[in-house]
């Protein structure tokens, strides 16, 4: 028998044993020190360049304020918790008795006892330092309530319940009941924790014979419990102020806040017992340690709980049934009529002028001559419609856009639709890092059209436009660097050349950036922030970033001033403005406030919502619920060089003098507006569309027809789209009854809670001057028979004419019929329903303007054009065959002398100017032509108030009503050339 020996195994890798080498060690260790100074970077990097932003806006002192109060708050909120979390624990196992009763129980829990011996200090640093970071947290979110505690301004406005200044509620009550609140979660937190530390070292037995506490832990849990029924004290004592701010739904107000009859009659009386109660029960627990039982103070606590039930819950419940039920509209008028006050101060609708205006059928002649500025001003152009059209004729090249809902502005009182050429990277044929960010970077000009007028081909007439722009706004910057559609960032300066646009030749036009924004990139460390914020690493190493390179970020209008005033409420609509050379975005801003007494509440984001809600998006606060709004604020944000402006608008609300103060420096005055900019301010849409929703019924201030309801007024859904949303506001320019003149205004309508018919036409001021946040409301009689939108948009379907017309309009031309706004205008003691329709090509992007419908009582249009329309719906007001147009009546100038007897030059070239004008506009009163009427009008009065003060000791002559076109015989100003 061979035995064969097993081969030997080949040499092969050992693992090395023992300890790493030194070198290993060292780069172990390295590896170990870099990774930790990475996650401390990546911590530091994003306070880092939000600094450096600030700074580069010059609102460094928003930053530090905020980072300073926020860091206070944390510190010193989180280092009580601490303490008295730490302080609870630690007096818990000092207080543990000296030797615990043998039992089965306290066996089981040697093994912890024994467990945590060991690192008894540092679980009570851990445990104290774990309930102080959540508390720091919670308590720096709590900077907002913090500064306008220290910073209240009084509102000069008491309560009429108890009293006392509105600022009390707003500013000074959320802070108590944040200190409460703290307060009440150390002392649970402490408990707990005490009882835990108790039962673990024996202070707290659940089982075996003799005492089941300590006495040690008898006394320390008792005062803990008799601080936590003295804190509830002091909250029933807040909850009576609480109740003047509390809401819920009633009389169809969902945000229905105030007392009511059963709270200042139960539960006010009830929370003032149970504060008693509450700090009789209190004494009691501090009496346990003293009196050794726990009896008195469980007695009294359960009979607090008995109280809480009885007092403050059947009590009411009786008197709300057996007194305010049987005789309800008595007892809760007074209460609403506190409500109906609060709601309508607090939201600045107090001032609304309400008249009767029974709308006639027919117009008489001469009726509409008074509303010649109104008819000669209507918008036909759609600024939700036409965008399209713009970008078809003016965006001019793919890498420009226009916003979906462009913007109506005054430009020498001209009504006029503004859109701003932004940058859109969509339309950029190669996409790169180096061109979305180097090269593209910017936009290029606005490009306006008269509101009231199109071309031939139912096109815009465009007052400013072509690349680069030209028109009525002279020279002005008009690259594009911070706009609505601007949202990544860019790297400009430097040696960086950016594409302006391309030029007809095919050769890129460049521009080197010189504005300033933004922030130098010049040192590495910023480089590598900013690489970490952007997750972009090709910005720490990049070569196309040279010396004076600045990245800009940020860019919208809208972000940049939440961000240097996070007080602020913005509205959902910047708009642009030429003033000074310069392109700027002009935003409003509203301070808010929830805790206006007595006021309902209401949540901004559904009471500014339309049916253009998702092209503008909706104006938000931190709590979005608010029971108090003023246009506080105007911003500006140039669109070049990003600089962010405020300025002070309402010179009297409380609410901005206490941010003010918190950030002193912030907001200019009113006074430091530029003049250019003034005439371009407008009453804001947001703060318009709450009013108008809360007038739906705090229309009615009498308390009795409130309770009733029988006059509930609703926005309408909008007609001439399929949302299923209420119709947006709408500027145009017109003359409410019992104003002055015509001005640019902003307005709406209401119908009856479900029904369609007309109730009410509302409009508000909105160029700055004296007219400005003047509400004017139209109230409609019920059997006026006046038509809401719904049905005015039904009237034209179905008028016969009217709908085979539209019908052959879209089939002829196999176009797609899009319907404008839908406007709603008092004309001549009437009605005036004036639409425009636009017509959609098959396989086209722009719709053109191709006709004009037009509503007056029951008459209905549909021509080329609104001459033709208004001369269908008003012929006695358009100079038809059936009247002959009238001069103005005598004006009350002075009769000059004859030639050769010392004439006054300017008097007679007045007059003469005064006889043209009125020719003229006879002329286009002939021929239908209103807004050469309006022109005309303008010119005649210029004219006569020019000859009123070439002669001395005259007073400004005016045309008189009589200045309106009317069936009578023709005459001529008396002081005739």
């Amino acid at each position: 028998m061979v035995f064969q020996m097993p081969d030997r195994p080949e040499p092969g890798f050992r693992a090395r044993v023992g300890p790493p080498s030194r070198r290993t060690r060292v780069l172990l260790l390295t590896a170990g020190v870099l990774a930790v100074l990475f996650l401390l970077f990546a911590l530091v990097s994003g306070f880092w360049t939000d600094w450096l932003w600030f700074k580069s806006v010059d609102y460094a002192t928003v930053f530090t304020t905020q980072l300073r109060t926020k860091a206070g708050l944390f510190a010193v909120f989180g280092l009580l918790m601490a303490v008295v979390v730490g302080a609870n624990v630690w007096l818990a196992h000092r207080l543990r008795p000296p030797m615990a009763a043998m039992s089965v129980e306290q066996q089981s829990l040697d093994r912890y006892r024994a467990g945590v011996a060991p690192y008894k200090k540092w679980l009570l640093v851990a445990v104290a330092l774990l309930v102080g970071l959540v508390a720091g947290a919670a308590a720096s979110g709590q900077w907002r309530t913090w500064l306008l505690w220290t910073n209240r301004t009084p509102f000069g406005v008491k309560d009429p319940q108890f009293h006392r200044d509105v600022a009390f509620y707003a500013f000074d009550l959320p802070w108590y009941e944040f200190l409460l609140g703290f307060a009440f979660s150390a002392v649970i937190v402490s408990l707990m924790a005490s009882v835990l530390v108790h039962y673990l070292y024996g202070g707290l037995r659940l089982q075996g014979p003799g005492r089941r506490a300590s006495r040690g832990a008898q006394g320390h849990l008792a005062v803990l419990l008799g601080v936590f029924v003295l804190l509830k004290a002091v909250a029933y004592w807040l909850d009576r102020y609480g109740l003047a701010v509390k809401s819920g739904a009633y009389k169809g107000v969902d945000g229905w806040t105030g007392l009511r009859y059963v709270d200042a009659n139960a539960f006010l009386p009830a929370k003032t017992i149970l504060f008693f109660v509450a700090v009789i029960c209190a004494l009691l627990f501090f009496l346990t340690p003293i009196r050794r039982t726990w009896a008195p103070a469980l007695i009294g606590f359960g009979l607090m709980a008995l109280s809480a039930v009885l007092i403050g819950g059947v009590y009411p419940a009786i008197v709300q049934q057996f007194q305010v039920k049987p005789n309800e509209q008595a007892k809760e008028t007074p209460y609403i009529q506190k409500n109906i006050d609060a709601t309508r101060k607090a939201y600045g609708i107090a001032d609304t002028e309400t008249q009767q205006y029974d709308p006639k059928d027919a117009a008489k002649a001469g009726a509409a001559a008074p509303d010649a500025q109104t008819i000669a001003d209507i918008r036909l152009l759609d600024p939700n419609v036409v965008a399209p059209t713009f970008q078809q004729n003016e965006a001019l090249r793919k890498y420009y856009a226009f916003p979906r809902t462009l913007d109506v502005d005054r430009y020498g009182n001209q009504d006029t639709v503004l859109g701003v050429r932004e940058l859109d990277l969509s339309g950029v044929q190669q996409r790169n890092w180096i061109n979305d960010h180097f090269k593209y970077t910017h936009g290029y000009g606005v490009v306006a059209a008269k509101g009231n007028q199109v071309d031939g081909n139912g096109n815009p007439v465009y007052t400013q436009s072509g690349l680069p722009t030209d028109g009525t706004f002279g020279d002005y910057r008009q690259r594009v660097y911070y706009g609505e559609k601007t949202r990544t960032y860019s790297i400009v300066g430097g040696s960086n050349q950016e594409i302006d646009y391309t030029s007809e030749s095919g050769a890129d036009q460049t521009f080197t950036y010189d504005g300033g924004s933004g922030v130098s990139l010049d040192n590495p460390l910023t480089r590598a922030a900013y690489a970490m914020k952007f997750s972009e690493p090709q910005i720490l190493y990049s070569g196309a970033i040279t010396d004076g390179a600045r990245v800009i970020y940020d860019r919208t209008p809208k972000e940049r001033v939440e961000k240097v005033a996070p007080w602020l409420s913005i509205d959902a609509d910047p708009y642009p403005v030429v003033q000074d050379g310069k392109l700027v975005w002009v935003l409003d801003g509203y301070t808010t406030s929830d805790g206006y007494p007595f006021s309902s509440k209401t949540a901004l984001g559904e009471s500014t919502k339309d049916s253009l809600t998702d092209q503008r998006g909706r104006t938000l606060t931190a709590v979005n619920t608010v029971n108090y709004i003023r246009n506080s604020v105007k911003a500006t944000v140039d669109a070049y060089t990003g600089d962010v402006t405020l300025y002070q608008w309402d010179e009297n609300d409380p609410v901005l003098k206490t941010w003010m103060k918190a950030f002193p420096g912030t907001v200019k005055a009113r006074s430091a507006i530029p003049a250019a900019l003034m005439p371009h301010l407008r009453y804001p849409q947001d703060l318009f569309k709450v009013q108008r929703d809360l007038l739906g019924q705090y229309h009615m201030t009498d308390a009795d027809a409130f309770f009733n309801g029988t006059d509930i007024w609703q926005v309408p859904l909008d007609p001439t789209t399929n949302t299923g949303e209420v119709q947006p506001p709408y500027y145009l320019t017109l003359k409410m009854p019992g104003a002055p003149s015509a001005s640019f205004s902003l307005s709406s309508s209401f119908v009856p809670g479900g029904r369609d018919n007309l109730a009410a036409f509302m409009a508000v001021g909105a160029d700055p001057g004296p007219e400005y946040g003047k509400m004017r409301v139209l109230k409609i009689p019920a059997g006026s028979g006046a038509l809401g939108p719904k049905l005015t948009q039904a009237k034209f379907n179905s008028e016969k004419a009217v709908a085979n017309q539209l019908t052959l309009l879209k089939t002829g031309s196999d176009s797609d019929i899009e319907y404008g706004n839908l406007l709603t205008l008092p004309v001549g003691g009437g009605l005036l329903n004036i639409e425009p329709v636009y017509l959609l090509g098959r396989g086209a992007k722009a719709p053109v303007l191709q006709k004009v419908l037009a509503v007056y009582g029951d008459k209905v249009a549909l021509e080329d054009n609104l001459a033709k329309a208004l001369a269908a719906v008003l012929p006695g007001a358009s100079g038809s065959a059936t009247t002959t147009p009238t001069a103005p009546a005598t004006p009350t100038t002075p009769t000059p002398t004859t030639p050769g007897t010392g004439a006054n030059p300017d008097l007679q070239k007045a007059l003469q100017d005064a006889q043209k004008a009125f020719t003229d506009g006879q002329t286009a009163l002939k021929n239908g032509d209103w807004a050469a009427y309006g022109q005309a009008q303008k010119a005649l009065q210029e004219a006569l108030d020019r000859a009123a003060k070439a002669q001395p000791g005259s007073a400004p002559a005016s045309p008189a009503p009589s200045a309106s076109p009317s069936p009578s015989a023709s005459a001529s100003p008396s002081a005739t050339p």
